[in-house]
């Protein structure tokens, strides 16, 4: 800056000489102050840079955003449950002891996503005996298993649903589900690429679908590595025993407690249902905010099979 001072000055004082008489400190003070307006014209200059470092900053957020709604690899691929324990016994000792106990998850898909969620709607707040019952009387409606379909379930009326069980209720839930597909809303396809925000907030959209519900259907239906079910109070429980804690955690605790699990939360989920089992507790994942909505964690090898998808084995607390 001081060094482009001289360079101006001079360029200025071979015109001022017309001006004044003889030259003195003044005309150099006045040729200096006329110059220094010119050197606002550098505000041009910060401002694209500043307008360049904003788009800088912008950047690295935008991808910020994208890297959030990349899809995770599903714990049913291959090497991923692997790849989940090495993470988890070298981020928690105490998990590490949980997991040296128990068998590995196993995860498999039994059912499309809408069927998944039909059922999960179906066996809501039932024994598991009635449950079943009522589930497979819907399949018979149905056609069987292929045709559980949102076509197929827009055909079926409160009064054909009424007389095999299902409540007016569970019904417009059913159909609610079935028209968000028929209209677009949401699709088998859509859901399995959405990211894991996204498809919270869709399906929590559904009538009687809510958080609970959906963290079981994407842990247990589209096996994401990255859930954690707050609102579960057989998880929260495991906390409290893994941690030796005074009180069950509250949900709004749980993810501080939890947060070294990350990015395989559900596997950490899995094993404090086993945890709880193993220490006497109540063999059955319950949500604080969606009623009784519960489902079978028994161990032994049928018990095992039954974790593969418990969504369709919701028994009540009785």
């Amino acid at each position: 800056m001081g060094e482009q001072t001289p360079p101006s000055a001079a360029a200025s004082s071979s015109s001022s000489p017309k001006e004044l008489p003889t030259p003195n400190p003044s005309p150099v003070t006045t040729a200096t102050i006329s110059l220094r307006p010119r050197k606002t014209r550098k505000v041009s200059t910060s401002s694209s840079s500043s307008a360049a470092e904003d788009a800088s900053k912008k950047t690295p957020s935008s991808t910020g955003r994208l890297a959030v709604r990349v899809v995770p690899r599903p714990l049913s691929a291959d090497g991923e449950i692997a790849a989940a324990l090495r993470h988890l016994r070298a981020a928690d000792p105490h998990l590490a002891r949980v997991i040296d106990a128990h068998e590995p998850p196993l995860f498999q898909c039994l059912h499309p996503p809408f069927h998944a969620l039909a059922r999960s709607i179906l066996y809501q707040q039932l024994a598991f005996k009635a449950a079943t019952s009522v589930y497979t009387r819907f399949l018979s409606l149905c056609g069987g298993e292929a045709g559980v379909v949102p076509e197929a379930v827009l055909a079926l009326n409160p009064h054909q649903l009424r007389q095999i069980g299902v409540s007016g209720r569970k019904a417009s839930y059913l159909h609610d589900l079935a028209r968000k597909y028929h209209n677009g809303i949401l699709s088998d396809a859509a859901i399995v690429a959405m990211d894991d925000k996204s498809l919270f907030t869709m399906l929590t959209m559904v009538k009687g679908i809510g958080a609970w519900s959906v963290h079981m259907f994407m842990i247990f239906s589209l096996h994401r590595p990255d859930v954690l079910p707050v609102g579960d109070l057989g998880v929260r429980k495991g906390v409290q025993m893994l941690y030796s804690l005074e009180d069950v955690p509250r949900p709004s605790q749980m993810e501080q407690l939890c947060e070294r699990w990350r990015p395989y939360r559900s596997v950490g989920s899995w094993y404090m249902w086993r945890l709880g089992e193993a220490r006497g507790a109540p063999t059955m994942a319950t949500s604080s905010t969606e009623g009784i909505d519960i489902f079978a964690m028994g161990g032994g090898t049928v018990q095992q099979a039954q974790l593969i998808d418990p969504i369709q084995m919701l028994p009540s607390l009785g």
